[in-house]
C-alpha cells in the first residue's frame, strides 16, 4: 500500500486532541501597539486607582532627582527613568503605596544661556532687556521642554503623577527654596566671603564642582626668579607656575620647612638660555635637575644647603618692582611664607602665592593676613587701569585663550625675571556648559558655612551641616552599591564651604538684605527677622520669585520693619543645585503624595550625582532638617556605546531612545536595562539591542504557549494542591523559591537578578522541561483527567505569578499578555494587580531535592537519545525505549515513584539497578546514570504517537488505551 493511500485511510483524530489556542501574536508589533496601551492606562487612570486602593498601605516614595528642563532625552535619561520606574512598580505589588512625582530643573545657566544666544542671534543684548521679561522668556522656554521631555518620558512606559509634576519655577517651589535659604541666613551659617571660586568668563558666573569637567588643556608654563630684598646672599627663589596670567596678583611666595633646600651656581648654560652663568638660585634639592634643564642650564654648583630658618621671614621683590610703565603698581614687598601644601614632587620647591586665585593660595593669604587683588574682570579680563595689562583677556568671550598669559610672559622676559618657558598637558577645568576653561577668580559670594555651629534644636546627629551629613551617611542611608557610600563620605569630609551664589538672572534670588556700608563681618551686616522673611515667602508664593525684581519691593517688604534706605537689596540668584537640594521641602514635606516625615526611602541617580544632587540634597536638609533627605541611595554607572567609549555627536556613536523605541520598541529598551547591571558603565548598540530582542522573543514565546494551554481554563477545573502529581508539586515549590528570589531582588534594586532568574525559570525548567513534559497530558488527556487538571492549575498560577512579577520590567508586553486572557474586561490591567502570597504548603525541600536527581537522570536519557537522533536512527523520543543503569538505589526508588518514561517522553523505559554495560551512554557530569538505547516495540496511536503494544486493540481505530478512553 502506498504512503499517499495509507495517509488517506488513517484515522484523523487531530479535531479530538486540546492543541493550544491564542491570539497572541508571536511577532510583538510593539512601536506600533505601545502607544494604544499608553491611552488606555490614562484612559483608565491606573496611577490614580493604584493611590486609591493603596490607601492605608506602607508609603514607599522614591524622590525624582530633576533633569534640567532642555533637550531631548539622551539614553542616560532613558536609563535613570526606567530603572526608577522598575522600582516604584515592584515596590508598589509588593504591597506598598508606592509614590513617584515626576519633576524638573527649570532655573540656571542653561536656560539662561539658550535665551541669550537667541538674544545674540538678533542682534539684541541682554542687559537692555527687562530683567522680569527676560525671566519669562526663561520661563516659556523652560515650560515648552517639560511638555516635550513628559511626552517622552510617558512613551518609556514610566508611570507617575504626570498631570501634576514638581517644577522649581512653580511659584510655591520658589517660595520654599527663597524660605528655605532664610533658614540658612538665620541659623548663622550665611555669610559673604571674597575668596577664590571657579569662575567662567565666557558664561560670567561662579561654577559649582558639580557645573565644571575636566578635559585635556595645553598651558603656559613658566620659572621665575623672585629676587630677596636682602639676605640669601642675593639668590633668586625660583617659582613654577602654569598661570602665567596670575603673577601680577602675586602676594608672597610658600616653602615648605620639611623640603631640603641648596643654593646652586649656574656655570655654563646653552646659548639661547635665559639663565645667566654666573647667578645663584634656590632650589629644592629633589628638582634641581629637572629646572636646570628646563633653563637649558648645562653645569651647575651646589654651593651650600639653605635651612628654613633662613628663608622665613625673608622678603622678595616682585618679579614687576620698578617695572617701566608700571605705575609703582608691584613696588611692594613679597614675603616668603612656611605652608604645609607645597612639595618637592613637581616644580621648584617654592609656590608662587596668589590669594586671589586659588584655594591653597587663598588659605595662606588668610592666615597671614595678605592682601587680595580684584585685577580680573567678570569677563575674563584685566581690570581697565591696571598697568601694562589693562583689558586683557585671560579667558575671551568666545571660550579661546586670550593675550594674558603671553603678555605676562614677554613682561617677564622684559624684566629679566623669566628663567625658563615651555607647555604642559594637563587635566584642566572646563565650564560643562560652554566647554570653556574656568579660572579660580576672587569675588564677593555668598556662602554656607559647613562647620559653623548650629543652635536651632536640631542637634541630634550634631550641630554642623558637615557633622550632620557625615552622621547620616554613616549611620542613616543604606548605598547600593555600597561604594557610594565611602565616595559620598570622603567628598563631604573634605570639601570647602558651599559657594551659595550665581551672578545670573534666572534663578530664585538670595532673599536678604545687608546693611549699606557695613562689611561683612559686622554683626548688624545681615538683615535677620523672622517677620520679613515671612513677608517675603507670602509674596513668593502669591507672584512668584519674580517679584523680588519689581520697583518697590524693597520699600513694601521693609515697611514697619527697618529703613529701607538703610539697607541693600541683593539681586544674585541662587546655585541651581540649592533648588533641587531643596525639593524635600517643597515635594516631600508639603505634597500630599510626598511622604509622610518628609524623608524618601530613596534618591536614585547616576553616580555622578554624588557630587551633584545627592551632594547638595544632604548639604540643605542638614541646615533645614537636621539630617539626610533620604533613608537610601542607589547609583547607576554611565552609558557608553558598544566598543566601551563615551557616547558624543562628534563621534556618531550616539543611541538615542526615541530611535530604538521605533525601530523595537519601548519593552526592548526597558528589557536592555533589566540585563544590565546598572551599578557599573552599560555598553548598548545595535547589536547589543539583537541580543536583548532574541531574549524578548525567547519569553514572548513562553508567555504565548502558556495562553495557549490555558484557553477555557476555569475555577471549576481547578485541582486541590494535596490531589496533584508530584511533578506539580515541584512547580509550585520552585515558585515559592522564586517568589522569594524575586521580592529580594527587587528590594534589592537588583533587576538583573530578578530578570535573570525569571528568564532561566521560563525558558530552562518550564519551556524547555514541563512545558514539554505536560504537552501529551494537555494535548491528550481527557479534559477532567487528574493530570490534565493539575496541569492547567499550575499554569494559571504560573500566569498570574509571571505576568505580575514581570510587569515592572517589561510593562507593555505584560499588560497585552493579561489582555489577551482577560479581553473582556474593559477596566482591568495587570498593574493594577500585587504579587500573589505564596502558600506556606507550596514549600517542600525535601521533594526539591528528589527532583533534583530525577531531572539530573533525565539529562542523562535526553542525551543518549539525542545522539540517536542527529545520527536518524529515530526521529522523535517517543519512537525509544530506552534502558536506565542506576547504581543509587535511593534515586533508582525516585525515579520509579514517578512515571520516567513521560518525562523522558519516551514511549517506554525500563529502570535497572544491574550493573551497566561498559558500551552504555554517561554523562560526566552526572554520576551514577548510564543508558542502553533501545527502539519502542508496538504501534504509533494515531493521536498521541506514542508506539505501544495495545494500539490498535481498543474501539477507535490506532489508537492506545488513554486515547480510546479519553474519546469514549
Amino acid at each position: 500500500m502506498s504512503a499517499e493511500t495509507t495517509n488517506t485511510t488513517a484515522p484523523d483524530y487531530r479535531d479530538t486532541v486540546f492543541l493550544p489556542e491564542t491570539d497572541f501574536a508571536m511577532r510583538a508589533g510593539l512601536p506600533l501597539r505601545e502607544p494604544e496601551w499608553l491611552a488606555r492606562w490614562e484612559r483608565l487612570d491606573v496611577y490614580g486607582q493604584l493611590r486609591a486602593k493603596a490607601a492605608g498601605r506602607t508609603p514607599f516614595t522614591l524622590h525624582d532627582g530633576p533633569p534640567y528642563a532642555n533637550g531631548h532625552l539622551h539614553i542616560g535619561h532613558a536609563l535613570n527613568k526606567t530603572i526608577k520606574d522598575m522600582i516604584v512598580r515592584s515596590h508598589q505589588m509588593m504591597g506598598h503605596d508606592a509614590r513617584y512625582v515626576p519633576g524638573w530643573d527649570c532655573h540656571g545657566l542653561p536656560i539662561e544661556w539658550k535665551i541669550e544666544e537667541q538674544y545674540r542671534a538678533k542682534g539684541l543684548n541682554k542687559d537692555d532687556v527687562d530683567i522680569v521679561d527676560f525671566r519669562q522668556e526663561c520661563r516659556k522656554f523652560a515650560e515648552g521642554w517639560v511638555d516635550i521631555q513628559r511626552e517622552e518620558f510617558k512613551r518609556l512606559g514610566v508611570a507617575g503623577n504626570w498631570a501634576d509634576p514638581y517644577l522649581t519655577m512653580n511659584y510655591h517651589a520658589e517660595a520654599v527654596i527663597a524660605e528655605e535659604f532664610m533658614k540658612f541666613l538665620m541659623n548663622g551659617t550665611l555669610y559673604q566671603g571674597s575668596k577664590p571660586v571657579m569662575w567662567s568668563p565666557v558664561e560670567k558666573t561662579a561654577l559649582a564642582e558639580a557645573e565644571v569637567e575636566y578635559h585635556d588643556h595645553t598651558s603656559h608654563t613658566i620659572w621665575v626668579r623672585f629676587k630677596p630684598l636682602s639676605g640669601l646672599d642675593g639668590a633668586s627663589v625660583v617659582i613654577w607656575t602654569t598661570t602665567p596670567w596670575t603673577i601680577p596678583q602675586n602676594r608672597a611666595v610658600a616653602f615648605n620647612p620639611t623640603i631640603s633646600y641648596a643654593m646652586f651656581r649656574i656655570d655654563a648654560a646653552a646659548e639661547n638660555a635665559t639663565a645667566v652663568v654666573g647667578e645663584t638660585l634656590i632650589l629644592a634639592d629633589a628638582l634641581v635637575d629637572g629646572v636646570m634643564t628646563q633653563a637649558k642650564v648645562t653645569e651647575f654648583t651646589r654651593v651650600r644647603d639653605v635651612s628654613a630658618a633662613e628663608l622665613e621671614g625673608v622678603m622678595l621683590a616682585h618679579p614687576y618692582r620698578g617695572i617701566a610703565d608700571g605705575q609703582g603698581e608691584w613696588d611692594f614687598d613679597v614675603p616668603l611664607l612656611p605652608g604645609d601644601h607645597v612639595t618637592d614632587e613637581a616644580g621648584t620647591g617654592f609656590v608662587h602665592t596668589a590669594p586671589s586665585h586659588g584655594d591653597d593660595d587663598y588659605q595662606l593669604g588668610l592666615k597671614f593676613k595678605l592682601p587680595m587683588t580684584y585685577n580680573i574682570e567678570p569677563d575674563g579680563s584685566y581690570r581697565k587701569d591696571l598697568p601694562l595689562f589693562a583689558g586683557q583677556h585671560v579667558v575671551t568671550p568666545d571660550g579661546k585663550e586670550g593675550p594674558a598669559n603671553v603678555s605676562n610672559i614677554k613682561a617677564l622676559h622684559g624684566a629679566g625675571a623669566l628663567l625658563a618657558k615651555g607647555k604642559v598637558k594637563h587635566s584642566y577645568p572646563h565650564s560643562w556648559r560652554s566647554k570653556a576653561p574656568v579660572i579660580f577668580r576672587n569675588t564677593p559670594q555668598w556662602f554656607a558655612a559647613i562647620d559653623a555651629k548650629m543652635d536651632d534644636g536640631m542637634g541630634e546627629y550634631g550641630d554642623t551641616i558637615r557633622q550632620r551629613a557625615l552622621k547620616s551617611i554613616e549611620d542613616l542611608v543604606q548605598f547600593t552599591p555600597v561604594s557610594g557610600k565611602n565616595r559620598l563620605h570622603s567628598m563631604i569630609a573634605q570639601r570647602p564651604d558651599w559657594v551659595l551664589s550665581r551672578q545670573r538672572a534666572w534663578g530664585v534670588p538670595l532673599t536678604c538684605f545687608v546693611k549699606t556700608g557695613a562689611r561683612p563681618t559686622d554683626p548688624d551686616f545681615l538683615l535677620r527677622n523672622a517677620d520679613l522673611n515671612a513677608r517675603i515667602t507670602a509674596a513668593f508664593e502669591q507672584s512668584g520669585a519674580d517679584i523680588w525684581y519689581t520697583d518697590g519691593f524693597k520699600e513694601k517688604m521693609l515697611d514697619g520693619i527697618a529703613d529701607p534706605a538703610a539697607y541693600t537689596q541683593v539681586f544674585d540668584v541662587l546655585d541651581v543645585w540649592f533648588d533641587s537640594g531643596s525639593t524635600h521641602a517643597f515635594v516631600l514635606r508639603d505634597r500630599a503624595d510626598g511622604s509622610e516625615d518628609g524623608i524618601a526611602d530613596v534618591y536614585m541617580e547616576g553616580t555622578d550625582q554624588h557630587r551633584g544632587w545627592f551632594h547638595s540634597s544632604l548639604l540643605q536638609a542638614c541646615a533645614t532638617k537636621g539630617r539626610a533627605p533620604y533613608r537610601g541611595v542607589v547609583t547607576h554607572g554611565f552609558t557608553l556605546d558598544e566598543k566601551g567609549m563615551k557616547m558624543s555627536k562628534s563621534l556618531g556613536n550616539t543611541v538615542v531612545p526615541a530611535e530604538i523605541i521605533k525601530d523595537y520598541g519601548a519593552d526592548i529598551l526597558r528589557l536592555w536595562v533589566a540585563q544590565a547591571d546598572y551599578t557599573n558603565d552599560q555598553r548598548i548598540g545595535k547589536e547589543i539591542l539583537k541580543g536583548t530582542a532574541d531574549s524578548y522573543r525567547r519569553l514572548r514565546n513562553t508567555m504565548r504557549y502558556l495562553l495557549g494551554a490555558l484557553k477555557g481554563f476555569d475555577e471549576a477545573e481547578r485541582l486541590p494542591f494535596d490531589q496533584m502529581p508530584e511533578l506539580e508539586q515541584w512547580v509550585l515549590h520552585r515558585l515559592t523559591e522564586l517568589d522569594h528570589t524575586v521580592r529580594t531582588g527587587f528590594k534589592a534594586y537588583d533587576f538583573q537578578g530578578v530578570f535573570q532568574a525569571l528568564f532561566n525559570f521560563c525558558t530552562v525548567e518550564m519551556s524547555a522541561f514541563y512545558f514539554d513534559v505536560r504537552k501529551d497530558v494537555l494535548y491528550c488527556d481527557a479534559s477532567n483527567s487528574v493530570q490534565r487538571r493539575a496541569a492547567r492549575t499550575v499554569m494559571d498560577i504560573l500566569f498570574h505569578r509571571l505576568t505580575t512579577w514581570l510587569a515592572p520590567i517589561l510593562v507593555f508586553t505584560m499588560e497585552d499578555v493579561w489582555l489577551s486572557r482577560f479581553p473582556d474586561d474593559e477596566a482591568t490591567s495587570v498593574h493594577l494587580q500585587d504579587f500573589a502570597e505564596t502558600p506556606a504548603q507550596w514549600a517542600n525541600a525535601a521533594l526539591a531535592k528528589k527532583w533534583d536527581g530525577i531531572r539530573r537522570a533525565r539529562r542523562t536519557v535526553t542525551a543518549a537519545l539525542e545522539i540517536q537522533r542527529t545520527a536518524k536512527v529515530i526521529g522523535a523520543s517517543l519512537e525509544a525505549a530506552p534502558i536506565v543503569y542506576i547504581d543509587d538505589a535511593d534515586l533508582a526508588g525516585s525515579l520509579a515513584s514517578v512515571p520516567f518514561k513521560d518525562l523522558c517522553i519516551t514511549s517506554a523505559l525500563t529502570l535497572t539497578t544491574d550493573p551497566a554495560p561498559s558500551e552504555a551512554f554517561r554523562l560526566p557530569e552526572v554520576a551514577g546514570v548510564a543508558v542502553v538505547f533501545e527502539m519502542a516495540e508496538g504501534e504509533k496511536c494515531e493521536r498521541c504517537w506514542k508506539i505501544l503494544p495495545d494500539v490498535g486493540t481498543h474501539s477507535h481505530a490506532k489508537t492506545c488505551k488513554r486515547c480510546n478512553d479519553a474519546l469514549g
